[in-house]
């Protein structure tokens, strides 16, 4: 079973000297073994950790999100973790979060657990929100079973998903495809865990808590690739019919203890698949 003992964080980093050391500070203080890749940055983002106990690998070029998480998971299952949770750079995820992602975890044994950005979705621009939803449904086709905010970077995998040495997809496709070949390859579910939406921007305010970069995720040019991605393996596996039942008969897992989500869709008990 998952804890912090047992586990690494993996943190993929393309230019984000403004918010990552205090980033990997909140990631040390709740786990021991943080692990860091630096994705062919050129903004000094690796000289701003260069003093902290943690695993640094860097890229000599920019490869990706998805090449960044491929060469951490490597790195995390040579060490010999349980399960890896996975960070953004950008300061957008709190790792004050990670004890809850792991208490699902361990509740719900095998599955891969998501921060789903529920709370606070108000600062979430509508065309974000609208994008994620249609994102979330998408990708259901590809895993049988919906999920709660299918884009959150912010997630525990078992070591059992990271060891999965054929995920295609580059980028942001890759953690759509990580889902959807979990599911079909192991029959791993997500379960979805509350956490905060953090939208500000960097000169969107004079606190330095507040202030993000912009984001690398371009809703227009990745949601294109990730639907043209998902809609290619859609047709090829085949038995769509089938695939929308499931669909329909497996509403979003939300791990929910305080039942602060109760009215939520997920509140019906999910079917087996």
């Amino acid at each position: 079973m998952p804890d912090r003992s047992s586990i690494a964080v993996v943190i993929p980093a393309l230019n984000e000297a403004l918010r990552l050391r205090g980033v990997v500070e909140g990631a040390l203080a709740e786990c021991p073994t943080v692990i860091v890749i630096d994705d062919g940055s050129d903004d000094g983002t690796a000289d701003t950790i260069a003093d902290l106990p943690v695993t640094l690998i860097r890229h000599e070029r920019r490869m990706g999100k998805g090449a960044s998480l491929r060469t951490g998971f490597a790195e995390a299952l040579r060490r010999g973790v349980t399960g890896v949770v996975t960070m953004d750079g950008d300061g957008q995820h709190a790792a004050s979060d990670i004890p809850r992602l792991l208490d699902a975890a361990r509740y719900h044994p095998r599955h891969i657990v998501i921060g789903a950005r529920l709370r606070k979705r108000e600062q979430q621009p509508t065309y974000r929100r609208l994008a994620n939803e249609f994102g979330d449904w998408g990708i259901a086709w590809g895993t049988g079973y919906r999920i709660a905010d299918t884009q959150s970077g912010q997630r525990y995998y078992p070591a059992e998903v990271l060891a999965l040495g054929d995920v295609p997809g580059e980028d942001f496709v890759y953690e759509a495809q990580i889902l959807i070949s979990a599911a079909r390859t192991l029959g791993t579910r997500c379960v979805s865990v509350p956490i905060e939406s953090r939208y500000a921007c960097v000169h969107a305010s004079d606190d330095p808590e507040q202030q993000f970069r912009a984001s690398h995720f371009k809703p227009l040019r990745d949601f294109s690739r990730i639907t043209s991605h998902i809609v290619g393996q859609v047709v090829a596996h085949g038995g769509m019919l089938e695939v929308y039942r499931r669909i329909r008969a497996n509403p979003p897992l939300i791990h929910d203890p305080d039942g602060e989500f109760a009215a939520y869709p997920s509140a019906q008990p999910a079917k087996t698949r």
